[in-house]
């Protein structure tokens, strides 16, 4: 047994050979193929518009969205879905897009894959559902503290007041700071719009010690070639250092400065609008992952054991 058929078997939840399997045919048109017995015969025989094909040794029946469903109220535990039959719906929406047909047979493709190698539909592989991880105040403090190198420390600061993201903070421009309004201009691509968002007077103070010692043209920040920009692994690397060093023992990566500029933000007043506006998000849905984090009403909330042994209530 291959790997394409073990998967398959794992995906209709059985640990042995399923009795009948379903797979794209040409025309679209569906093929099944069951072994030789009559009560699954009867079966096949009951779908309308079914056709035998003596040379394959196949059922064939015309493909309808409501097929699938039919036949697994017919066969049962026992039916075998390819996986091609789960991504209609996403070939149907690439088709809308206009992606070519290349470009949809490459997405089909490259996802059944990855189905028959997880051996699970498309609903269960997700992701889990996990809060980001925010640093206290007092630690970013302490995070910036420990980066001595002026470059460094400007990035760092520039990524948490301005709640950039690392791919943002790389491509800054030295016309991007605007010093007059306090502000970070954000170039984006991939269908986001360009932003403004905040810049401290603290990070312009350390941003221009940065500039009169090195003096940087194309880049804001520059690596070691000055015609390109310092790569996201640098910074990543400059974030890891300075945790180590400021002794911060939570699993933070350097993303985690922009959530805490956003929590931070929450729990000081300012209204989720605003900081989705700052954050770039398209969606508001995005930003209110930040409420589930922030500690300011969650510390509003009177504890029912302090209640009971302070209180003196039964």
């Amino acid at each position: 047994m291959n790997l394409e058929e073990t998967a398959k078997y794992k995906m209709a939840g059985e640990g042995k050979i399923p009795a009948v399997k379903i797979e794209p045919g040409r025309n679209n048109k569906i093929i099944i193929r069951i072994p030789y017995n009559q009560d699954l015969i009867n079966k096949v025989k009951s779908i309308p518009r079914r056709e035998w094909n003596p040379k394959g040794k196949y059922w064939e029946v015309p493909y309808s969205e409501e097929l699938i469903g039919k036949l697994q109220g017919l066969f049962g535990k026992n039916l075998i879905v390819d996986p091609y039959f789960y991504l209609i719906t996403l070939q149907k929406e690439l088709s809308i897009r206009k992606y070519s047909r290349r470009t949809i047979k490459s997405y089909m493709r490259i996802n059944r894959n990855f189905l028959l190698f997880a051996g699970k539909k498309p609903e269960e592989p997700q992701k889990d559902k996990k809060l980001p991880v925010v640093l206290s105040k007092e630690e970013v403090k302490k995070i910036l503290d420990a980066s001595s190198n002026i470059k460094h420390k400007s990035i760092l600061m520039l990524m948490y007041s301005g709640g950039l993201r690392v791919g943002e903070v790389i491509k800054l421009k030295p016309e991007d700071i605007d010093p007059n309004r306090k502000l970070i201009y954000i170039r984006v691509s991939k269908g986001r719009k360009d932003r403004y968002t905040l810049l401290s007077d603290v990070v312009l103070q350390t941003l221009r010690e940065y500039w009169r010692k090195e003096k940087p043209k194309k880049w804001l920040f520059p690596s070691w070639n000055k015609e390109r920009h310092i790569t996201t692994r640098t910074v990543q690397k400059i974030f890891q250092n300075a945790c180590r060093k400021a002794g911060i023992k939570k699993d933070v990566t350097v993303h985690s400065l922009r959530h805490s500029f956003a929590t931070h933000l929450l729990e000081s007043g300012i209204d989720l609008r605003y900081i989705q506006e700052l954050l770039g998000h398209k969606s508001s849905k995005t930003t209110e992952i930040y409420t589930h984090v922030s500690r300011k009403n969650l510390s509003a909330i009177k504890n029912p054991l302090d209640s009971i042994l302070k209180g003196g209530e039964t």
